[in-house]
């Protein structure tokens, strides 16, 4: 039997100002809503606000947790050598990029799946299936003699903590109203970024506890089964089912066709790419290029400083949104790449000094540039779709820009396994990584050049402070 809740003020007070009476939230069986129009004020001031609010705290615990799982075998790939495992570095860099090109596939059809199972459904789901990359990692590197197919394989399920993010983000966008949207989306990722930067830090102090002279690598599995039974049992406890969530899939088509959705991927990879390509390659280029200082004690254990490039990248990020909204994405996006290109010079030239403080420096600086680029490129999707329509007030524009965005989030991640396998590349090539480093810096001006002719310089897109 369903449970109305109805949204109307009493006869004696004032009606607030609205277009429309505020449908009725109707509350069914499985925390299934009918009657859910986050655009009417009434509505979203009576109870939509802290139903969206509940929803989005544990989309992004959840979505966290994906981003952790998503980036373990960054940093215990790095360790499996000390813990008695016979890998050559190009198997090493294939249990790190794995996981990037699984995920970034998985996102293209997790943008699908929230409206077909329903929001907190599909989060109970999505959760429950990062339980089977941490056991087949807990099973697989306990024991050295583990064949690398296996290990590939455990490494290529954490992809499905990748895939995570469209589906988190496909979600949320229906709670919210399009005022709000960019501030719960921002928050929605950010959150889930910041999870890469808390798996390179916690696995190196928890797989280094209690232990003597080799490694407890089991652990840096199980000591996330906890939080993901966790999420499981909050997402099914406190979140809600959306009936008027639609799939898009006219939507999706249309963006497919439109060309700008294919350049602004480009930049996209660029960006984002970039930063979860980088983030995941960062303890294997710290350990290769500077082993005595891959860990440094802390309290008895041995912390990966690695974690630090993919915080300051997620920290970034908003301010990459804020200065494009008063500077314009195109400009920031510009901006963004022309840093990444003479920090990676700076990073290329200083390389044989072996100073691992001033390596470390401008990574920190790369990784700052790629997040404040993440957050301007996302920013420049749709007002080019309005653009492109003709108005942002286009109920088709507005679909269409939002199908484009779950599409270039996906495209953008296969940057992650990009960036390892040309470092991989370069290393089997010739011994070191200045080839690949020369062929970022290249990549990142054609990259700048393509934002400065197609949304920079006078012309239409130009004119609306792209």
């Amino acid at each position: 039997m369903s449970q109305t809740v109805s949204t109307a003020p009493p006869a004696t007070s004032a009606a607030p100002e609205t277009t429309a009476a505020a449908p009725e939230l109707s509350m069914r069986p499985g925390r299934w809503i009918d009657g859910w129009d986050a655009e009417n004020t009434e509505q979203w001031e009576s109870q939509g606000k802290a139903i969206a609010r509940r929803n989005l705290n544990w989309s992004i615990f959840a979505e966290f947790l994906g981003f952790v799982v998503w980036q373990l075998w960054s940093i215990v790939a790095v360790m499996l050598p000390k813990a008695g495992f016979e890998l050559t570095t190009s198997e090493i860099f294939w249990l790190i990029s794995i996981p990037s090109l699984v995920g970034a596939t998985l996102r293209i059809p997790y943008s699908f799946l929230v409206p077909k199972f329903g929001g907190r459904n599909w989060t109970i789901i999505s959760a429950g299936l990062l339980l089977a990359p941490v056991i087949a990692m807990v099973v697989c590197v306990g024991n050295p003699e583990t064949p690398f197919p296996v290990l590939l394989g455990a490494a290529a399920l954490a992809g499905f903590g990748g895939g995570n993010f469209a589906s988190s983000m496909s979600n949320i966008t229906f709670f919210y109203p399009q005022r709000e949207k960019g501030w719960a989306l921002g928050l929605n990722a950010a959150g889930g970024n910041l999870g890469a930067a808390v798996a390179q830090f916690v696995v190196p102090i928890a797989v280094t506890i209690g232990a003597a002279a080799t490694l407890n690598l089991p652990v840096a599995g199980w000591i996330w089964i906890p939080f993901i039974l966790v999420a499981m049992f909050g997402a099914a406890r406190y979140m809600d089912n959306l009936s008027n969530a639609k799939a898009d899939f006219s939507g999706s088509a249309a963006a497919l066709k439109e060309p700008h959705l294919w350049l602004l991927s480009l930049l996209y990879i660029g960006t984002f790419g970039s930063f979860i390509g980088f983030a995941s390659v960062f303890p294997k280029l710290i350990a290769d290029q500077f082993p005595e200082f891959s860990g440094i004690a802390v309290g008895g254990a041995s912390v990966s400083l690695a974690f630090l490039g993919a915080l300051v990248g997620s920290l970034a990020r908003p301010y990459g949104g804020r200065l494009s909204d008063r500077f314009g994405g195109a400009r920031i996006t510009m901006l963004a790449f022309a840093s990444m290109a003479l920090i990676t010079v700076a990073v290329l030239v200083t390389l044989p000094l072996g100073n691992f403080w001033l390596f470390l420096g401008l990574f920190l600086l790369l990784f700052t540039s790629a997040g404040i680029g993440n957050g301007s490129t996302y920013r420049m999707v749709p007002v080019v779709f309005a653009v492109r329509g003709g108005g942002t007030g286009d109920v088709s524009t507005q679909r269409k820009a939002a199908a484009a965005l779950g599409l270039i989030s996906a495209i953008g991640a296969y940057g992650g396994f990009l960036i390892p396998q040309a470092l991989n590349l370069s290393y089997q090539s010739t011994g070191g990584y200045g080839a690949a480093f020369a062929g970022f810096i290249a990549a990142y001006v054609l990259l700048l050049v393509l934002t400065w002719a197609v949304y920079v310089r006078s012309g239409k897109l130009s004119a609306h402070k792209i």
